[in-house]
């Protein structure tokens, strides 16, 4: 399986899925790129998902007629060290992907991501 890192994530977060054949829109020279032409590359280039960001990205584009599955990471801070934890969700999915599935990753509950943010989430207001 082929796995593009899209810009919209830090290029060190390739690292963290050795075992795939990874790369990162940077390194494939395609910075810039709109969403339609990036996706369109990746098939050509043999890449069958992409993982990013961008939210957007799934309901903007019909991946079916593509041909390429989207991973949309959310709910986390664009940091390595916060991205790391949804690794094992990401992990656990990417045999699963059939060309145009999309889905959105979001820390679970008791994860230290989730866990920090629920303070922030429940205060109430002054």
């Amino acid at each position: 399986m082929r796995i593009l890192i899209d810009e919209s994530l830090p290029r060190s977060f390739a690292a963290e899925f050795e075992d795939f054949d990874v790369s990162t829109v940077r390194r494939q020279g395609w910075i810039g790129l709109r969403n339609r032409v990036l996706l369109r590359a990746a098939v050509q280039a043999g890449f069958d998902v992409v993982i990013t960001a961008d939210r957007a990205l799934r309901y903007q584009q019909n991946l079916q007629a593509i041909g390429i599955s989207v991973l949309v990471l959310t709910r986390v801070r664009n940091r390595l060290r916060d991205l790391r934890m949804l690794v094992p969700q990401v992990l656990s999915i990417l045999p699963l992907l059939r060309p145009g599935d999309a889905y959105e990753i979001a820390p679970l509950p008791g994860d230290a991501i989730c866990d920090r943010a629920m303070p922030e989430v429940l205060t109430a207001p002054r």
